[in-house]
């Protein structure tokens, strides 16, 4: 094997199990924007063999695997997959072998922050993000229904990201239930340990079948706190990091510097209703942009009224499918979202 390159700090796998180490390293090897280059054994000879006098960055080993001689290699950080449930007190940093892939690799990168220069948050993005908001000045729209639609149905098929903005959104208990992290979180690593942004957004992805998010921030007097230029920033760093092929934005009017958000949008959808008051406030909203010199955004902006649903869905693994999935179909077809 090849040693690293000054770009690619070195993450070794080793493991006995050879089928373990085999989805494992494959996922790893898989996931698009980790900070290492991977190498993974299953024998110890074949293991120290290759890897004595290397600086390795991380080495994870199977509690059953783990010898002084592999110790011996004395990499930057040494994490153990605990099979046994139970570790001397002294014993190496540890993480639970049998829990989901995504769980694991989120807290190998959670450890790995604590020793990751600033190389760790600098490599090149393998091509830029497309960014599509979902914002509309009128409320009850089911604008939040169609843009986790949308991101479910793009996620089957790209890398794609949903990011809520409500004051209230309700989505951080339907989604991602009591989890410690959410966009504030995310906003705080931003300003305060830049280099190492993409590791920490990686560590506050969620998962609900195909379609990942960050949680949203759970207090939504935060988001008022949070200034145009805060969010710009934001969203350069997450095109920058190369993640992601999509990000759906489910913007509101809590924003600061909402306009900007949506001129750096490729594509706006715009939900409306067909009352009077609705109309109303979609011309006032439209007048505003014309005036403050944003037609920009009315030009790459989709306008349209959810038809009638007689059944919308009521839990996460529903997006993807009946009368509003096939709608939502149509729009990203219509609009050469794909």
């Amino acid at each position: 094997m090849k040693g690293m390159s000054e770009t690619e700090p070195l993450f070794v796998l080793f493991d006995n199990e050879e089928e373990y180490t085999l989805l494992m390293s494959d996922y790893l090897k898989n996931y698009r924007g980790l900070p290492w280059k991977v190498h993974s054994y299953t024998g110890e000879s074949e293991l120290l063999k290759a890897e004595q006098g290397k600086q390795i960055a991380m080495l994870v080993v199977a509690e059953s695997a783990m010898t002084e001689r592999v110790k011996g290699l004395a990499p930057s950080r040494l994490v153990v997959l605990n099979e046994s449930g139970y570790l001397p007190e002294d014993s190496v940093e540890s993480i639970d072998k049998y829990q989901a892939a995504e769980t694991v690799l989120q807290m190998l990168i959670q450890s790995y922050l604590e020793v990751a220069g600033e190389r760790g948050g600098k490599l090149s993005a393998t091509g830029r993000t497309r960014f599509i908001g979902v914002y509309s000045p009128v409320k009850r729209s089911l604008q939040t229904t169609f843009a986790l639609t949308l991101s479910e149905l793009l996620s089957e098929k790209c890398r794609t990201l949903y990011l809520n903005f409500e004051h209230y959104s309700g989505v951080v208990e339907i989604l991602a239930g009591d989890g410690d992290r959410d966009l504030a979180d995310l906003v705080y690593f931003m300003n305060v340990d830049t280099d190492k942004f993409r590791l920490h957004l990686q560590t506050m992805l969620k998962q609900i079948n195909e379609m990942v998010f960050v949680p949203p921030m759970r207090y939504g007097q935060n988001l008022l706190s949070v200034t145009e230029s805060e969010w710009l920033g934001l969203l350069k760093k997450i095109d920058d990091s190369g993640l992601f092929d999509y990000v759906i934005l489910d913007l509101t009017d809590c924003l600061q510097g909402l306009p900007e958000i949506l001129r750096i949008c490729n594509r706006v959808y715009t939900l409306m209703k067909d009352d009077t008051f609705a109309k109303v406030k979609m011309m006032q909203y439209e007048n505003m942009l014309s005036a403050y010199e944003y037609g920009d955004i009315l030009e790459k902006t989709e306008r349209f009224v959810f038809p009638k649903f007689r059944n919308f869905p009521v839990s996460p693994d529903q997006f993807n499918r009946g009368d509003i999935a096939d709608f939502v179909r149509q729009k990203m077809e219509e609009t050469g979202i794909r």
